[in-house]
């Protein structure tokens, strides 16, 4: 049975960010989050860059191979960016995204530490592994998994999109169903509010724009000193002919203006 995805996001630079390297993308085929890497320059730039190709270049309607075939020539628009500012050069991001194949799943693209939940019959559960140092911690059985969210170094990440050919995102294809309801989020959430609360808001939420706002809501109240971003996505049955344009988020719906009008 066909479907499609009814979309929302939320996007906060917070209290203490002067900028919101956050970039986000919500589509009836797709959606996607991206966080600028902290430290590098221009973390916005490389976050929204990434995001505007893959629309620009039609995310949806691939199949797995397809996806990361766009994936990479987005991450390439990063690099060419790096080549005509050598200023810019250290500018990477994490991405996170779902998109609707055209094989009938859902293709879930990750690296970074940005993350993917999934509500379905009542169990949230996350379908992402955190690209990142404290990550490995907890592999190794050097740290419990309750100790991660306040390591001193739990901002490190271990994989990013930077322009380089050896960076790597992995896609999954997971089989969708109607009723699922899908939570992609930068860390500026789950640093700092416990998923069971993210679960319990998610869950009781009407609808993805409910889902998306209280989630940001409750990052802000807990104090994160991070940009915050949630997307939500109900699979639902695909009964309508028209496809919903892409809507910006973040730093996306600032840079490339252009594209935000036009895509």
């Amino acid at each position: 049975m066909p479907v499609r995805l009814i979309t929302a996001a939320v996007s906060d630079a917070g209290a203490h960010r002067p900028t919101n390297q956050d970039a986000a993308f919500a589509a009836s085929w797709g959606a996607a989050v991206a966080d600028g890497v902290g430290g590098g320059p221009s973390g916005d730039l490389a976050s929204a860059a990434l995001v505007h190709r893959l629309v620009a270049t039609r995310g949806g309607g691939l199949d797995a191979d397809g996806l990361l075939v766009r994936i990479r020539e987005a991450n390439w628009d990063i690099r060419a960016h790096v080549e005509r500012d050598p200023a810019l050069e250290g500018m990477a991001t994490t991405f996170t995204g779902i998109f609707l194949s055209t094989t009938g799943d859902l293709l879930l693209a990750h690296t970074g530490d940005s993350r993917a939940y999934l509500l379905r019959d009542g169990e949230f559960s996350r379908e992402t592994r955190d690209d990142s140092y404290v990550q490995a911690l907890v592999d190794h059985g050097i740290i419990p998994p309750e100790a991660a969210a306040a390591h001193p170094r739990r901002n490190i990440i271990t994989a990013s999109l930077g322009g380089a050919e050896g960076d790597v995102v992995s896609v999954a294809e997971r089989p969708p169903r109607v009723g699922d309801r899908w939570v992609l989020c930068s860390d500026g959430l789950t640093d700092y509010v416990p998923e069971a609360d993210v679960a319990r808001l998610i869950a009781e939420a009407s609808g993805p724009r409910e889902a998306a706002a209280s989630a940001v809501a409750l990052a802000l109240e807990a104090g994160t000193r991070d940009n915050v971003t949630v997307v939500v996505c109900d699979v639902v049955d695909d009964d309508e002919t028209t496809t919903v344009d892409p809507v910006f988020f973040g730093s996306a719906s600032r840079w490339f203006a252009e594209d935000v009008e036009t895509a």
